[in-house]
């Protein structure tokens, strides 16, 4: 594109059970009782790449999925259940070439150290297409799953007391993450000699103690995994509020917010480029992405006939953190870019229901964007880092 162009967009879907809405499971084309099949979301994910996205992000839970916020719950008719977010990229990554693979790790039970040899295991596996998405846990019943902590129940989620303990979840999974990204780079790129004929397979001065001293974790490293294919994995958050923000500021490459109209999202933007010049990576390229649920068809009335239908079948009027978009690919087009003019870079879609909307968004939506010249018409780069326009950092052990 010529200097003049409009910056080309980057598009990812989210991909969680059948679909986003709770009923998505009873349709026909939901596939409801292949979904704990390898193939299931090797076709899914397939589907995505044909349709040329960045990623697709993999949600992952350490409890059973619930309708409240904080506490499990007791219905039987929505989708319970899950495969290892991990271990699905895993399976799906040979399959693919060129699609960004974005597991969900839980950073508040899980040690970082393992985090960061999965992901850096994924990254070999996908040639060096492999990212994460961190989140926090503050379910008691997740934390009694492990026993080494408690989690008091947050009845009152506006109450100081809660907001000070989401803060520490928040601060401790910043901390998470910077492990991880100094475990990566805890072997430098040339460290394997593998010289058959003196018998020196490693360079044991280029593998480095991280040396991490943090209020919740120490850890003294190096990985035993050597530096991942991309340098650092790609490292993406959501975020729905300061603290959050934050978050994506100090140590993301990609952060999803969920914003209701164009004036929200450039407040938004402003806060977390406030935050990230505040933690000294004002030079530093940072994705704010604007995560969309949608109900596609090519004719509206349909999309919002579905949607109805939907809503009936669960009982109540489906609701979501992110805004919830039902039209068509074109009136869908329109809203992107009218969203986009408020400094995002990208747009996260979670399919209402994966077995309609994700191939309404890789055969109806790509093709408008593609006609209005701002999104692409082939792969152009080998790795996830690439496709987001992301160099391959330097190693900060390296001399």
């Amino acid at each position: 594109m010529s200097s003049t162009s409009p910056a080309p967009l980057h598009l990812a879907v989210a991909l969680d059970g059948t679909g986003w809405h709770p009923a998505s499971w009873r349709e026909p084309s939901a596939r409801a009782r292949d979904l704990f099949t390898a193939g299931h979301w090797a076709d899914l994910v397939a589907e995505a790449e044909r349709g040329l996205l960045d990623f697709v992000t993999l949600e992952d839970g350490l409890g059973l999925q619930s309708s409240r916020l904080l506490a499990p719950d007791d219905r039987t008719d929505q989708v319970r259940g899950r495969l290892d977010a991990v271990l699905v990229a895993a399976r799906v990554a040979p399959l693919t070439r060129h699609i960004g693979l974005v597991p969900t790790v839980i950073a508040t039970h899980t040690e970082p150290f393992h985090i960061s040899k999965a992901v850096a295991t994924l990254d070999y596996v996908s040639t060096g297409r492999a990212g994460l998405r961190v989140k926090i846990s503050a379910r008691p019943d997740e934390a009694a799953h492990f026993g080494r902590r408690t989690a008091p129940a947050i009845d009152d989620y506006e109450s100081p007391e809660s907001q000070e303990r989401v803060a520490e979840l928040f601060d401790e999974a910043a901390d998470h993450v910077e492990v991880v990204r100094r475990l990566w780079d805890s072997w430098e790129d040339d460290a394997e000699i593998r010289d058959a004929a003196t018998g020196r397979f490693v360079d044991r001065d280029k593998l480095h103690y991280i040396d991490f001293q943090g209020p919740r974790f120490s850890v003294k490293g190096p990985s035993i995994t050597p530096r991942p294919p991309q340098g650092q994995p790609l490292v993406t958050a959501l975020a729905h509020a300061t603290v959050p923000y934050r978050l994506v500021a100090r140590q993301t490459d990609v952060g999803y917010v969920t914003p209701h109209d164009t004036g929200r999202a450039r407040a938004i933007v402003a806060e977390i480029r406030a935050e990230q010049e505040r933690a000294g990576r004002a030079a530093e390229p940072l994705h704010v992405f604007a995560d969309l649920v949608v109900f596609l068809d090519d004719d509206p009335a349909r999309a919002a006939a579905r949607r109805d239908r939907l809503d009936e079948r669960a009982g109540q009027p489906y609701t979501s953190d992110a805004r919830i978009f039902t039209g068509s690919p074109v009136q869908l087009a329109d809203r992107i870019e009218e969203f986009a003019s408020a400094g995002l870079t990208g747009f996260r879609l979670r399919p209402a229901v994966h077995g309609h909307d994700l191939p309404a968004i890789t055969r109806g939506l790509v093709p408008e964007l593609q006609r209005r010249g701002v999104f692409r018409r082939a792969y152009e780069a080998d790795t996830l880092r690439g496709l987001l326009g992301l160099s391959r950092p330097a190693n900060r052990y390296a001399a």
